[in-house]
């Protein structure tokens, strides 16, 4: 399904269309269109009641995800040890052409092609040595309930008074996905956000407003899905 739009007389109405139908034609594929707005609607009213009502779910998906974090880790360990000798090494060749260059056996031009290389290298390798640490150490963990009340109620908010940007950006952030079953059956899948403990905290910050709660939370860790009661858009 992909987002589109139809201008009536007095105002512009969205819809999500399949792919085939909006591409070609309707006889590529015969589904309807659906309602943007009443899909966003119920999938963010099933978004709310799932973090306000859902802290079961939300608590075996962590545990899950707890699971293949322990489980990865071996692999994890691994790389991160061969990622860590290898840039030991491109370090080491980056001091002996330095050295190279500063009692005279080696030609500038040579150099400074060659530093290019080594310094892309570095930084690659420093990008995946911290992002493979910050696996290690950051352990899927269950959001506190009042957490949890915080961002449904930030997402009530939405529902009532927010415009399209935020709607959109909240379903980017907490929606993995939604499958449609029939004009009236969606199935939504939640992502359960983590607070960012890259420096070792372990939760969000107490004192955070419901959007700063959400925005906390931004390394997004497990899903939970849940089939609501969606009968009618």
């Amino acid at each position: 399904m992909v987002g589109t739009r139809a201008t009536g007389r007095n105002r512009s109405y969205r819809y999500y269309t399949c792919f085939a139908r909006n591409r070609y034609d309707k006889h590529k594929c015969d589904f309807t269109r659906l309602d943007a707005d009443a899909v966003d609607k119920a999938v963010l009213e099933a978004l709310a009641d799932f973090y306000r009502t859902r802290h079961d779910l939300i608590g075996e998906a962590v545990t899950a995800a707890r699971h293949r974090h322990r489980a990865a880790g071996n692999d994890t360990r691994t790389e991160l040890a061969a990622v860590t000798a290898e840039l030991t090494k491109v370090q080491q060749a980056t001091d002996r052409y330095l050295t190279a260059f500063e009692t005279g056996a080696l030609d500038p031009e040579l150099l400074a092609n060659r530093l290019v290389e080594l310094r892309a290298k570095t930084t690659q390798l420093v990008t995946r040595r911290d992002q493979l640490a910050a696996d290690l150490t950051n352990v899927p963990s269950v959001p506190e309930p009042r957490v949890l009340d915080e961002v449904a109620d930030y997402i009530g908010d939405i529902i009532i008074g927010g415009d399209h940007t935020q709607t959109k950006a909240l379903i980017e952030t907490l929606v993995a996905q939604v499958k449609i079953l029939g004009p009236d059956r969606l199935v939504p899948t939640f992502r359960i956000p983590q607070p960012e403990n890259d420096n070792g905290a372990d939760t969000a910050d107490a004192t955070s407003a419901p959007s700063g709660s959400v925005r906390a939370m931004t390394r997004l860790v497990g899903r939970a899905g849940l089939e609501p009661a969606t009968n009618g858009l």
